[in-house]
């Protein structure tokens, strides 16, 4: 699975909406709104890179209101779920 962090810059007035929209696209698992440089951001998750040309130019950047995006492909993913699950691996409770 391949994630894509897309950091998304709106019409001010429009945030709430455009968010919704995003959130509404498939392989869109997550939108937050927040301060900063950026309105918005999306995690992408595909299957193949291909499929993040369909769903980043293709669809989020053609959403009414979305003037800028700037993509993030993660190369790993590190979190605190995963490190805590690694160490309970062999232990009885």
């Amino acid at each position: 699975m391949i994630t894509a962090i897309v950091l998304i810059k709106t019409t001010v007035d429009r945030i709430p909406e455009i968010a919704e929209e995003i959130a509404a696209l498939d392989s869109v698992s997550e939108v937050y709104s927040v301060t900063g440089t950026y309105d918005l951001i999306a995690l992408v998750r595909v299957a193949r890179h291909d499929d993040l040309a369909d769903i980043i130019p293709g669809r989020i950047s053609k959403i009414p209101g979305v003037q800028v995006t700037d993509t993030h492909v993660a190369f790993r993913t590190y979190s605190q779920h995963d490190l805590e699950a690694a160490f309970a691996i062999g232990l009885d409770s």
